[in-house]
Formats: C-alpha cells, structure tokens, sequence
C-alpha cells in the first residue's frame, strides 16, 4: 500500500477544508494517511457475553424445600431432580431460616446454579451438568492467616474487643482459654491489657473472615501476666500451656457463667439471710444476673439430683472425681436430667428467682466428702507439666508466637512472662478479695 507524506501546513489546510479544528488534527490524521491499493477490512467487535443474574432469597421459618424452591422460581419440570439432588447431599431441615439461597440464571433466564452457605467454610451448591443436576458440599475458597489482636480493657472485654475491630466471639474465646485461672466477673479491671495471636480465614467471595484457632493469648491483670500458647505434645489434641509449660487445664472453671455476673453474697457461716431475717450459714457463692443467663458446669461429672428441692428452687447437683459435688439453685430452668454425663463448660440451666429467693441469681455451692468449701478460695490441683524432651519444641513455638504477638504495637509488649502470675497465685494460696 502506498501513502501520501501531509506536511503540518498541508495538514492544517486539509483541516480548514473540511472543518476540523487545529486542535483535532493530531486525532484525525496520522503521520501517514493511506492513498492507494484495496480497500481495508474492519473486523467487527466480538459481541459481549451476557452475564449470568445471581438473585438471592430469605428462607422463611417452617418452610419446606420444595416451596422454598417454588419460590425461588425454579421450574416444574426440573424441581424434583434438583430437589432430590439436594437432599442426596445435605439435608435441607438444617437450612437456618433467615439465611439466604442464592440461585443463578443466565441471561435468557435458564437455571444454572444454586448455592446455600452452610457456614463460613463449606457452602452447598447444585448445578446443571449434560447428566442432570449434581449437588455437593464444597470448601469455601479462602487462605487462613495468622493475626495479632491486643487491646486495652475499658469497661468490659467484649466492648474492648470491638474497639480493637474484632467480633465478641473472640472475647468468648478467650475468657474459656483462662478459664481456670481467671473470674472474668470479678478479677478484669479497668487498663488490663490483653492480645491474642489467632487464625482468621480470609474468604474470596468478601464474606467476613472468620476466626479459627487461638495460637497464643495473653491477658495482664492488675500487674500480673496471665499467658497460654497452644501445643501439642503429640499424645493427643492440642492443650493450652504457660510459659514455664504447665497446662491451663484445671479439674474446676472459676466461675458457674462466663460473662455478665457480680457475686452478690459470698460463702459466710454467718449471714443474716435476705428473706428469713435470721441469722445462718450461707454456704455457697450468689451471682446477680437476669433471669435466664446461661448456667454452665465447672467441671465434668454425672448429674446426681435435677428438680425442685424445696427453698432452693430448681437445683441441680453434680458429682465429679475425688468426692467433689457442685449445686446450683434457684434456676428458672433446667437443661439436664439426673444421670446424664455432662462436660465442662456445659450448659446445665438457667438463672431464676424459683424458691426462697429475693431475685434473680444462682447460688453456687461446693463440697467435697460432705463438708461445704469456699470455692472462691479453692486451691486448685496441680495441672499436667511438658517433659524437659518437650520444653524445647515448646519454647520454640512460643517464642514465634510472642514475636507475632509484638508486632501489634506497645500494647504486646506486656507478653513477656517467665514465670506465670497463676501459677504464683496458686503457690501463695487463696485468692485476695
């Protein structure tokens, strides 16, 4: 092809002629213009590809599965297999009403897939395939990253989470990880530190990470450093350890509840009780909180009473190993029955006013071989200690851990223990009130 070279002036006089500015020249004309030979072809531009619509749909409460996909639209003639490809896979009673289905379509409308989260890691997903439709519980796609949260406390861990741009769910966590050593009702106060060194899941699809494993966690209160880093001592399932590499796990919780409670009436064997005016032993722990609040078990044991005793109100008793018995009274209601096994932690009522009672609270009692103890003032047993072979692993893993830990800002540097405040606690005997 031949071209014709336009210098500027001739440029500028083409322009006039045909009533382009100076100023659009350089976007007409190029540095050569093409005079002679055939004419060019012009390929068209591919046409674009609509995209499929993905809508998404609330589950009612009691809805049954082929309304909720009548609902969503799905056709007559293909809703039975998908259907029965659904409950070949996941049993549609577990979808969580309020939750959402989402179904995608294309362009001209026809089915092409349907998903439903079943939590934040694996989601149900049917699609149309040249057999049919075929349904499976797939992995939400994702990468788990370790992460440091520290903090301050101010006013109460769950709020003092959030204002570290964590859930509460976290705070939860953690006051289970101390919950041996630490009362998260009454020992927290006002400029505690604390920072945790966890797992989040970080998902494609934008939904919230979600928080996994709790590598380490330190919490300093009242000047003392409480520490639990997570290992493995390749016996069993990972166990929380201190610093000098004892276990957390002790055979009692510090407390019948977790969060949301003030101990209204310690142990006495003289106190002027509330309802009768008259003077007797009290000989069990209150904790003031609204009725119904969650009431767990301290530790793991067999339910030897569940029922109502009279002035106590609904009651249950636990018997646990070594002669020890718990009770806990006054419940709006209760979550076991006698003889079942429960485990610690386990929610075994909740809190009520039933009985003699001025209000909503539970009375907490221990004893062991048929003497009442304070619990507040239980001396706890020994925890399980690494073996020197497995210091050195541990040891290693915590000082990663500590490093990841401290480069969340000044507020990690309280991580540093060589001796653990609850292991100083339990050498120098009772707790002070």
């Amino acid at each position: 092809m031949a071209y014709l070279e336009l210098k500027p002036s001739r440029v500028l006089k083409a322009a006039a002629a045909i009533g382009v500015s100076a100023a659009g020249c350089a976007v007409w004309f190029i540095a050569r213009t093409p005079v002679a030979g055939p004419a060019a072809t012009i390929e068209a531009a591919p046409a674009a590809v609509p995209e499929p619509v993905t809508e998404s749909l609330a589950i009612r409460a009691g809805e049954t599965l082929e309304a909720l996909l009548r609902r969503a639209g799905i056709e007559q003639g293909i809703l039975a297999p998908i259907a029965a490809a659904i409950e070949g896979a996941f049993s549609a009673r577990r979808f969580r009403a309020g939750s959402e289905l989402a179904v995608t379509r294309s362009s001209a409308g026809a089915f092409q897939m349907l998903e439903y989260l079943i939590d934040p890691d694996h989601s149900l997903q049917v699609r149309r395939g040249a057999g049919g439709f075929r349904a499976a519980v797939v992995d939400v796609p994702g990468a788990v990253r370790e992460a440091p949260v520290c903090g301050t406390l101010s006013s109460s861990l769950f709020e003092s989470m959030e204002r570290a741009g964590e859930r509460p769910e976290l705070a939860l966590r953690v006051a289970d990880i101390f919950g041996w050593q630490l009362d998260f009702y009454t020992d927290p106060q006002e400029g505690d530190r604390f920072c945790v060194a966890v797992e989040k899941k970080e998902y494609e699809n934008g939904q919230p990470a979600a928080y996994q494993r709790i590598l380490a966690a330190t919490y300093e209160n009242a000047g003392k450093v409480y520490d639990a880093f997570l290992f493995s001592d390749g016996g069993g399932k990972p166990l929380y350890y201190s610093s000098d590499g004892k276990s957390l796990q002790s055979p009692f919780l510090r407390s019948p509840m977790k969060f949301e409670a003030r101990i209204s009436s310690r142990f006495s064997r003289a106190r002027r009780h509330p309802v009768l005016k008259i003077v007797r032993p009290h000989l069990g722990t209150d904790y003031a909180a609204p009725s119904g609040t969650p009431v767990q078990a301290v530790g793991s044991g067999t339910v030897a009473f569940a029922g109502n005793s009279g002035q106590s109100g609904n009651m249950v008793r636990l018997r646990h190993a070594n002669g020890y018995e718990t009770s806990y009274l006054h419940l709006s209601r209760i979550l076991v029955r006698q003889g079942m096994r429960v485990e610690q932690g386990e929610r075994i009522g909740l809190v009520g006013a039933t009985g003699l009672a001025t209000g909503p609270h539970l009375d907490f009692r221990m004893n062991r071989g048929g003497r009442y103890v304070d619990f507040e003032r239980l001396k706890l047993p020994p925890a399980t200690t690494l073996s020197a072979a497995q210091m050195e692993a541990f040891q290693g893993e915590r000082r990663r851990l500590l490093a990841l830990m401290q480069t969340a800002g000044p507020d990690a540097a309280l991580v540093a223990s060589s001796r653990p405040a609850a292991r100083e606690r339990e050498e120098s005997g009772p707790r002070a009130r």
